[in-house]
């Protein structure tokens, strides 16, 4: 893809199998190597091998270095890429900062992993704080308002 019509919308869509991530990905490293930032939302996980470089002992290094010949890429080789991961904790990448509100019940209760019956609790309780208009910034304002 050419930069200069790198600035247009895009849609990466197909059947599972189909290469999709894998067309991330090497988007993402030309992007990278032409110096542009990129920001991809990854829930998987899929994408986060962008930080290492592949090695020759890889299971499909074979797969790759005949396909690289079949297609004419004669200069195939593993890099890492510079990559910052956001962390909703701050522990193990870039802090991400929201609310417990703007998570909503939801996430934050699959983030606490609870039970049903708790996930009900947490439910009611981000009701009561809408209808009330109290805040919920964070997990103490959330711990406050179930006590």
């Amino acid at each position: 893809m050419s930069l200069k019509y790198a600035n247009r919308h895009g849609l990466i869509a197909g059947a599972t199998g189909t290469g999709k991530t894998v067309t991330l990905q090497v988007l993402a490293e030309n992007f990278s190597n032409a110096g542009v930032p990129i920001f991809l939302t990854d829930v998987k996980g899929d994408l986060s091998g962008l930080a290492l470089s592949g090695t020759e002992t890889f299971k499909l290094h074979e797969a790759f270095t005949s396909r690289a010949k079949t297609i004419g890429f004669d200069d195939y080789a593993y890099n890492s890429f510079p990559v910052t991961f956001w962390d909703l904790f701050g522990k193990q990448g870039h802090p991400v900062r929201t609310t417990v509100a703007e998570m909503g019940p939801l996430l934050v209760s699959r983030l606490l992993e609870l039970s049903e019956p708790q996930e009900g609790v947490v439910n009611i309780a981000f009701r009561i704080a809408d209808e009330q208009g109290m805040p919920l910034l964070d997990l103490k304002d959330l711990q406050a308002l179930l006590v």
